[in-house]
């Protein structure tokens, strides 16, 4: 029986950088396996070269030693990106000078996860100094309230859980904040990726599959047969997350 998907436009085979995986242990999901061997088995199965590499145990429990977990081997495919605890903002303004001083370049915030708001003195704090220090934000939580701890900073900042019903709401940040960018997971609707394209630019997007949490296939098949030209897409699919990690 023939395949009912279209082909994927060659050229498209690799996808060259994802930007929101982890790796670690959900207490919750104790039939998900989010070791390292199952995540790497995971991309390369994908076509995914390289991923953007945060620590569960960093943002469930221990930012330190899940950041220590996960930066102990700095080459690819899996690129360490750092955490700090957002419900101790004393604790997170040191772990953040360590980071940098590292020579970390992405962190990725937990928001959502740890219960942070928008409007929570500790979140502005962190986001503040995340700039300060020219680094680049991963984080969850909708864009439609979290867009307000990085506004106006300069920030370069990557909201993982953009939906497509935000599509709007996210290019009328983007047209006032060069740095904010929207992972392509969710904008999932038949014209999502491009509207934002032909809105703001490509510069305004990276791919992210959510692995181990979420299944990859959808938004990988959904970049693949994107209607976007040859440098659009190589922008989305790594150049866009690529320039962080040099800049």
């Amino acid at each position: 029986m023939s395949s009912l998907l279209p082909p994927v436009p060659a050229g498209r085979e690799r996808i060259g950088l994802d930007v929101d995986v982890l790796v670690g242990r959900v207490p919750s999901r104790h039939d998900l396996d989010a070791s390292r061997p199952a995540v790497l088995a995971a991309l390369a199965a994908a076509g995914i070269d390289r991923a953007l590499t945060g620590s569960l145990r960093g943002g469930l429990f221990d930012a330190r030693s899940g950041n220590d977990e996960v930066l102990a081997d700095p080459s690819p495919p899996l690129i360490g990106v750092g955490t700090v605890d957002l419900r101790d903002a004393l604790t997170a303004e040191t772990e953040l000078v360590r980071l940098a001083g590292a020579g970390v370049r992405v962190v990725r915030l937990f928001c959502a996860e740890q219960g942070a708001e928008p409007d929570f003195p500790g979140l502005r704090h962190v986001a503040a100094l995340t700039a300060a220090h020219d680094l680049t934000v991963l984080t969850s939580g909708d864009v439609r309230r979290y867009w307000r701890p990085f506004a106006g900073r300069g920030a370069r900042v990557c909201f993982l859980d953009v939906h497509a019903y935000h599509l709007a709401d996210f290019v009328l940040l983007a047209r006032d904040e060069p740095g904010f960018v929207a992972s392509t997971r969710l904008l999932n609707a038949p014209d999502s990726i491009e509207r934002v394209v032909a809105e703001v630019g490509a510069h305004h997007l990276a791919y992210g599959s959510g692995l181990p949490r979420f299944d990859v296939t959808p938004s990988a098949l959904r970049l693949r047969l994107a209607d976007l030209t040859s440098q659009d897409w190589a922008t989305v699919s790594h150049g866009t997350a690529r320039s962080w990690l040099t800049t």
